[in-house]
């Protein structure tokens, strides 16, 4: 019997110590391990390049309409997406079509932009360009805001239409009605040419 108690003895005692070195040996290294590999990529995180802080695409192309029956085509060469904005497309090579109630079709065209995949509002940066085969607007930058149901041209803005063409500042323009209202951001007289 008392064999038998050593034995159960030792194998309590080689118990004990395995817990004692698990415990204030092995998982405390273990933890500290662990928490370095937490850190190092904590770190590669923060100190990553812009590009691996969003999803990229190429050929991008977006369908959707607006004030219930005006449908819309968004395309693009190259777009990015950041995680801290997830709602904003920041696109290159940008191509608007948009599908008025009459049947015309406008294009819109520009060096890059964003597009908000809400509100379904466009920001167009560089060359921009808009026609609608009749009138074309040239300039560095126009919001087509879907919100507001407007489009806002600022920036040496150029439009050609048939009876005349104008250079302005910034300028509001209706595609549906053909009608605009232009400015000078100095309150400078506007250039107009009038063809007959």
């Amino acid at each position: 019997m008392k064999t038998k108690q050593k034995r159960a003895q030792i194998v309590l005692i080689s118990i004990g110590f395995l817990l004692i070195i698990l415990t204030y040996f092995y998982y405390p290294y273990s933890k500290k391990i662990k928490t370095a590999d937490q850190q190092t990529s904590q770190n590669y995180l923060m100190n990553k390049p812009d590009d691996d802080h969003d999803t990229s695409f190429e050929d991008v192309q977006y369908e959707g309409s607006y004030d219930l029956n005006k449908n819309f085509s968004i395309k693009s060469d190259k777009a990015h997406i950041l995680n801290e904005e997830p709602d904003i497309v920041y696109m290159t090579g940008m191509h608007v079509i948009l599908y008025l109630d009459n049947g015309r079709i406008v294009n819109i065209t520009s060096k890059k932009g964003t597009y908000n995949k809400v509100t379904h509002d466009c920001y167009f940066e560089e060359n921009v360009s808009a026609t609608d085969e009749e009138t074309k607007i040239f300039s560095d930058n126009m919001d087509l805001l879907a919100t507001e149901n407007s489009i806002k041209v600022y920036n040496n803005v150029i439009i050609n239409y048939p009876t005349g063409s104008l250079y302005a500042d910034k300028a509001d323009y209706d595609f549906e009605t053909k009608n605009f209202k232009v400015s000078m951001f100095d309150d400078k007289s506007v250039k107009i040419k009038v063809f007959k």
